[in-house]
């Protein structure tokens, strides 16, 4: 049996002040290569958009006008795709670019087209990546954050796993000066989980955190897919994960649901976001 496996690649370990991390998402692009041939399915949500086309646009500084957001997404996604169609082209693998709406959720036949069109290039042998479509999506319809949207598209996709990478190692249960404690292993996301997470985003171009990241993994979980939180920049992260090697935070699933079931489900939060 096929493993499906959806890799949310946050803002953080794409971007910096002076672009693209290139070195890391070539890493990141060859580890799904080379699970792909050992029969894998991977979708990718990315982050990035924005912070790519803030570096064409030669901003130093990310917009607060909703406009100025939207024109340096559609000037980055260019960028963006072109640096993920080099990279999996290296490597003999085609790309598609599918940028989705909160409208692609909730509307149930559009749910079901966006699904029909994820499945048919999955089945061509092509690694979908997926981003919001920040150009046209205002403040009042957006996801929030790629983290949801990452989890929203595991449910959607029937994902085994779904895969967050970021520049922390995972969820801490403390950290001080002198120590870090990392939680290998999360069976139920309790409050007091939660609390530990913290709010907001650690890096300027971001706008998540690790508070996201765990609302992505009670959505995800829920369904019936595993989530691992871990540090994107790790050596041959993706492949230490399918082995099954401890690697960052990894939260259990739950029972899994039918496709209707699912919908349902991803259509009633979105009907409770803000």
């Amino acid at each position: 049996m096929k493993k499906r496996i959806v890799v949310k690649l946050g803002t953080s370990i794409l971007t910096q002040s002076h672009g693209v991390k290139g070195s890391i998402l070539e890493a990141l692009v060859k580890d799904v290569c080379a699970l792909k041939k050992s029969g894998a399915e991977f979708i990718l949500v990315t982050s990035g958009a924005i912070g790519a086309g803030m570096k064409q646009l030669g901003w130093h500084k990310k917009p607060d006008d909703i406009k100025k957001k939207q024109a340096a997404a559609a000037v980055g996604q260019v960028s963006l795709m072109h640096i993920y169609q080099r990279l999996f082209g290296a490597h003999g693998v085609n790309v598609g670019q599918v940028l989705l709406t909160r409208s692609d959720f909730g509307d149930r036949n559009r749910y079901l087209n966006a699904q029909g069109t994820l499945n048919s290039l999955l089945e061509l042998g092509v690694v979908p990546i997926i981003n919001e479509n920040d150009t046209v999506a205002v403040e009042e319809i957006k996801f929030g954050d790629n983290d949801r949207l990452s989890a929203l598209v595991a449910v959607k996709m029937h994902a085994d796993l779904l895969v967050i990478l970021s520049d922390v190692e995972g969820l801490y249960a403390s950290m001080t000066a002198r120590e870090k404690t990392l939680i290998p292993q999360v069976t139920k996301i309790t409050p007091a989980i939660e609390r530990l997470a913290g709010k907001g985003s650690d890096s300027g171009l971001g706008t998540g955190g690790m508070a996201s990241k765990i609302q992505a993994a009670k959505i995800a979980t829920a369904s019936g897919a595993i989530v691992v939180v871990a540090n994107g920049s790790r050596k041959k992260v993706l492949q230490d994960i399918l082995k099954g090697q401890s690697v960052g935070t990894r939260f259990e699933s739950k029972r899994s649901l039918s496709d209707k079931e699912r919908w349902m489900f991803s259509s009633s939060l979105l009907k409770s976001w803000k």
